[in-house]
């Protein structure tokens, strides 16, 4: 079995040309299927893990963390766990779940887990990259519905793959943008910019994701827990290094682009309801060395939108030396400015462009409860409270700062990955539709790699509005 998932020497030449050649199309609606009883019909899901590193048991525990009080979460079931590091992943993942109550069967290949598991309803792949294609697809083959992590695939032509699958078996195709299902993120593009279009005219739009050097850093493994050298080999790693430290390897990851900022450009495109026309993009490694990794560690962006409304400009960094700012998306209107972060739900706030005869509708929402107020009460209507210029304008900054009228439902340390599960759990028992269906993340996965291709020709590209058809 090639765990490379095809060509294991592909490089970003290789994965835009894939981009190309697959188009960008795929329709953005919901999914939903009709529950039966051979996949979940019934309150049960049974469930398997494929991947048990980090993410894999982010999952796992905010499953079972959340069984006894979440409503969509009783009866899920974790009977299967699978990853090729038997001695340390593997057992960790059926020793944890059993202090849950979960008797977990482990595999090391995941073609023999579907093989002998019978009567399971959905599996989660939290694997590598590389590997999602492959597995993903084997799972909607086997009549299985899918949660993917992020990114999606290495390639456009591989998660055009996957979605065919889903829609070929009528399964089920979650893809792990967990901020659809985040509750902020849900309220905001639901009431204030679909409801209310409460900053106006969208010109601008800015989203980071900086992150401190500590998190790039080499990872290790425990001593005495190797896989032996033909074992990595049958799976496509060269060695424990490029196992652990798969994000910096071209043959096993889609780089900073698939693996951070496709998230946040699907913020992007979900609240503008559309996708970019065109991409200007630079960068290159300046901080890791080719030693640590294959892939450029900074990127910086303009994505360029056409709306019902006019264009619209999108910036986009990432980088991984400085966490100054961490990572948020915000969305500049002309009657006011939207910055909502994913990690941080105190640093969500909505701000009311002074100056402007806005104020009646942002105090309406502030007495229905919809925004909450944390600066100085606004004024009546007409009345000023700034000093006038000879212009008559207010100083720019003095800018009214409100929060969502929301309470967080989640724990900090899952704040979006429960309600993401939820949904799809609630999509299998057919009593919801998927948040973030398979078209959504190829046209995330797509815009991102619009963004490799720019910085692989160093100036702009457009793209053309064939490229999103089907």
């Amino acid at each position: 079995m090639d765990a490379s998932g095809g060509d294991g020497n592909m490089d970003r030449r290789g994965f835009l040309g894939s981009v190309a050649a697959a188009g960008m199309g795929m329709a953005m609606g919901p999914m939903v299927v009709e529950a039966d009883e051979g996949a979940g019909g019934g309150e049960e899901i049974r469930l398997a893990l494929i991947g048990c590193g980090t993410q894999g048991m982010t999952l796992a525990q905010a499953m079972m963390g959340l069984r006894a009080g979440r409503e969509a979460m009783r009866g899920v079931r974790i009977a299967a766990v699978c990853d090729i590091w038997e001695d340390y992943a593997l057992k960790r993942a059926v020793r944890i779940l059993q202090a849950y109550k979960q008797e977990a069967a482990g595999y090391v290949d995941y073609q023999e887990m579907l093989a002998k598991e019978k009567g399971l309803d959905a599996v989660v792949v939290a694997t590598p990259d590389v590997w999602h294609e492959e597995q993903a697809v084997a799972c909607l083959e086997a009549r299985l519905h899918v949660y993917c992590e992020e990114s999606m695939a290495m390639t456009a032509a591989g998660a055009r793959r996957m979605v065919a699958a889903a829609a070929k078996a009528g399964r089920l195709l979650q893809v792990g943008y967990c901020r659809r299902s985040d509750a902020r993120y849900r309220f905001a593009y639901e009431k204030l910019i679909q409801g209310e279009r409460l900053l106006g005219r969208i010109g601008i739009v800015n989203g980071q994701w900086n992150q401190y050097r500590y998190f790039n850093l080499p990872v290790g493994w425990p001593k005495g827990t190797e896989i032996c050298g033909a074992m990595l080999s049958e799976f496509g790693y060269d060695s424990m290094e490029q196992l652990r430290n798969w994000r910096d390897s071209r043959r096993h990851s889609g780089g900073p682009l698939l693996n951070r900022a496709s998230g946040q450009l699907d913020v992007f495109n979900w609240f503008l309801g559309t996708r970019p026309a065109g991409v200007l993009a630079s960068g290159g490694r300046n901080f890791l060395n080719a030693a640590q990794s294959q892939w450029y560690d900074n990127v910086m962006a303009v994505l360029e939108y056409e709306t019902a409304d006019g264009a619209v400009r999108a910036y986009y960094q990432t980088i991984p030396m400085n966490s100054g700012g961490g990572r948020y998306e915000a969305f500049v209107g002309d009657e006011g400015t939207l910055i909502i972060d994913q990690g941080l739900s105190h640093a969500t706030q909505v701000h009311r462009q002074p100056g402007l005869d806005t104020g009646q509708k942002w105090n309406r929402l502030v007495r229905e409860g919809v925004l909450k107020s944390i600066g100085k009460e606004d004024v009546a209507a007409g009345e000023m409270s700034w000093p006038l210029y000879v212009d008559e304008s207010p100083p720019p900054y003095k800018m009214q700062p409100y929060m969502l009228g929301l309470e967080d439902a989640e724990p900090f340390t899952m704040p979006h990955v429960g309600p993401h599960l939820e949904n799809f759990f609630e999509a299998i028992r057919g009593r919801a539709e998927l948040n973030c269906p398979g078209e959504a993340g190829f046209a995330a996965l797509v815009t991102a790699g619009k963004v490799a291709q720019a910085m692989d020709d160093d100036g702009r590209i457009e793209v053309k509005r064939a490229e999103y058809e089907v």
